[in-house]
């Protein structure tokens, strides 16, 4: 594990206990059953690229701990309503406070506004996190292989499938790859940036590819920045896409996804 995922996560076992001396375990878990708007993720990535479209996961993210912040006019509910209008097939946004200035209601207010399932994005180990991602309203969780030990990435997926949660899981490298294709998710998320070193190469993707099945769905992540990117890795085989920091920095980051999607 990297030097910067430990900190992440070290500061995320520290809120986890936070929040479950505020509320157990067993009220969030009771407040996921109740809600009843679940979105099919999944079903809306199948539907682009059965219409031999790109399917896009749009993030909306206000900073990361590499680039600081992204976008000083921040309003969640205006990206995700952009997005929707541009054509994303699906959400992806960033609950974590401490490195990425995310909040639950960020998820909320741009799931709220684009009518568009959601993802939570954030560094998920507990069936706890798991449980709130579906209480806020999310429609899926990642799961990061790096950060997760097999047994417990099984488990983690059997709370979200039980929740009707979809799971993205995400992989850096074959090994990675090679855990993510023992659970039952079909979305395999390959990230093309370096955890060590943060460079980022779509390469990652274009060698991981031969080595995914029928039946799985691929969401290349990271370094989509121009369409001849998202030509290369369609020709390759790839129909999925989550791309935030390029609409992020952008004036109107619907408009922007229209233009690397056209």
């Amino acid at each position: 594990m990297t030097d910067i995922l430990s900190r992440i996560l070290q500061v995320k076992r520290a809120e986890v206990a936070q929040a479950m001396q505020r509320e157990p375990y067993v009220a969030v878990r009771a407040r996921a059953e109740e809600r009843d708007d679940l979105r099919d993720f999944t079903g809306a990535l199948q539907v682009k690229i059965g219409r031999g479209k790109p399917a896009v996961i749009a993030e909306v993210k206000r900073a990361s701990p590499s680039r600081g912040v992204l976008r000083q006019d921040f309003d969640a509910a205006s990206i995700g309503a952009s997005y929707a209008a541009a054509g994303a097939a699906c959400l992806s946004v960033l609950t974590d406070r401490s490195f990425f200035q995310g909040t639950p209601a960020h998820l909320q207010e741009a799931r709220e506004a684009s009518g568009l399932p959601a993802l939570r994005k954030d560094f998920v180990f507990d069936d706890y996190q798991v449980a709130e991602a579906r209480a806020w309203g999310a429609d899926c969780v990642l799961l990061i292989v790096a950060a997760l030990e097999p047994a417990l990435l099984h488990d983690l997926e059997q709370t979200a499938q039980a929740l009707g949660l979809a799971v993205l899981v995400e992989v850096h490298d074959a090994h990675e790859l090679e855990q993510a294709l023992r659970l039952r998710t079909p979305l395999i998320g390959i990230n093309n940036r370096n955890l060590k070193t943060f460079e980022v190469s779509l390469e990652t993707t274009l060698e991981l590819l031969p080595q995914i099945g029928p039946g799985r769905i691929v969401v290349a992540e990271s370094g989509v920045l121009q369409p001849s990117d998202v030509a290369r890795l369609r020709d390759a085989g790839v129909g999925a896409f989550l791309v935030g920091e390029a609409f992020m920095r952008a004036a109107d980051p619907g408009a922007e996804l229209a233009r690397l999607f056209s």
